[in-house]
């Protein structure tokens, strides 16, 4: 019998948010009659743009015609969106990038998850707290952990506490790590980060010779223009960080699936010998050999966000969702809660009432305001008594979910 890999059964608890779906299916089921207004996973619920569905579909209809269709296309991705990208979202940040140093995938949550496939196990992995759980499950899933300790701790990752003491921004881990993950704008919490702060980080990976995982998905919800898009705005970053991109929620493209990874080719890493190799030959290998590129159609839809016209489009739909942000924020607020985040990001992090676990406050505002969110406590430990809301709804329901949770809590 084949043997299965041991290091799934250390996750204990079920993915957050497949917990989540069956809690209000199970409340849905039994209360038929209920109104359940979903603001916990980030799904977005505004279509595609215009200009974004044309690319879309006039890309379908080459598939329809033998002088234009398109069969195997590069597993990095194809120049026409790298070039627009590197064109209209990095030049304008001062960041001059290769097209070698871009690889087009079918999502960040992907990539975020598979580049651990070119580092060697025995390397040490810090990660925030709470943070986005597809960094610490991944690197249980592979190996690189032992078991979880009574708080949720595994041993052998470096956990960096992010609270209201900190501002929500990570403290340099006192001992060396191999590997950082960051995500800034960040998910779960909504905190930012300065230029300042990322320089901070970039000098500490240049120092200790560590590698910054660089989660930008939220890059296009910055509002303050002194916040960096970027990390390869901090010089220096080149030679110590990967960044990691995505189209689900700057365009809607959570069903479509599009996202990239920048590997710059000055980023080195060490054999077990120790001698230095290029991390963007071992990203080029993985790739090439494991992936096959997102399809033509999506690529092309996602090349169009970035003409004069889809940006247009594509920037409305992001205005759309931060002015709920703005009515989410707003609204808890005056309720008495206290409130971060929904300012440069989609997200609101906001701490639970009277002591509350973030469970019970999911099952409060699940069965009392029949609204979905996402208790803190499933992005780590340190997001106990906090608790997300997502900014992706539809007008409308935000607005009654606010007034509901308001209502509620007189």
């Amino acid at each position: 019998m084949a043997q299965i890999n041991d290091n799934y059964l250390k996750l204990k608890a079920g993915y957050l948010f497949p917990e989540i779906g069956r809690r209000v299916r199970a409340f849905a089921a039994a209360n038929p009659d209920a109104k359940v207004i979903r603001l916990g996973i980030g799904d977005v619920t505004q279509p595609l743009t215009p200009t974004v569905l044309k690319a879309f579909h006039d890309a379908v209809d080459d598939l329809a015609k033998a002088d234009t269709f398109m069969g195997y296309g590069p597993e990095q991705g194809y120049d026409f969106l790298i070039d627009a990208i590197i064109e209209k979202s990095y030049k304008p940040l001062g960041v001059e990038l290769k097209t070698t140093e871009m690889f087009i995938s079918d999502g960040s949550k992907c990539d975020c998850a598979n580049i651990l496939d070119i580092f060697a196990l025995d390397n040490t992995v810090a990660i925030g707290d709470p943070v986005y759980p597809v960094y610490n499950d991944t690197n249980v899933m592979i190996g690189r952990t032992g078991e979880a300790d009574e708080k949720g701790y595994y041993k052998g990752l470096v956990y960096m506490p992010c609270n209201e003491e900190n501002g929500f921004f990570p403290a340099y881990p006192k001992e060396k790590v191999d590997v950082i993950y960051l995500c800034f704008p960040n998910n779960p919490t909504g905190a930012v980060a300065t230029k300042e702060q990322l320089k901070g980080w970039v000098d500490y990976a240049l120092a200790n010779n560590s590698i910054i995982l660089f989660d930008a998905a939220y890059e296009a919800f910055i509002t303050d223009p002194a916040i960096p898009h970027s990390i390869y705005e901090v010089e220096g970053a080149k030679k110590c960080a990967i960044e990691f991109r995505s189209f689900s929620k700057t365009a809607g493209f959570t069903g479509v699936r599009c996202g990239l990874v920048i590997v710059p080719e000055e980023l080195e890493g060490t054999t077990s010998t120790g001698e230095k190799y290029s991390v963007n030959k071992l990203w080029l290998r993985r790739q090439t050999t494991k992936f096959n590129g997102a399809s033509y159609p999506v690529q092309k839809a996602a090349a169009a966000v970035y003409t004069d016209e889809g940006w247009k489009e594509t920037k409305a739909v992001i205005d759309y969702y931060m002015e709920n942000a703005r009515i989410i924020r707003e609204g808890l607020s005056a309720a008495g809660l206290t409130v971060y985040g929904g300012v440069n990001a989609p997200y609101i992090w906001l701490k639970t009432p009277a002591g509350m676990t973030s469970w019970d406050f999911f099952d409060k505002l699940l069965t009392e305001c029949n609204v979905v969110g996402t208790p803190g406590s499933g992005f780590g430990p340190s997001g106990e008594g906090f608790f997300r809301l997502s900014a992706f709804g539809n007008r409308d329901n935000v607005i009654e979910a606010v007034e509901r949770i308001k209502k509620n809590l007189k």
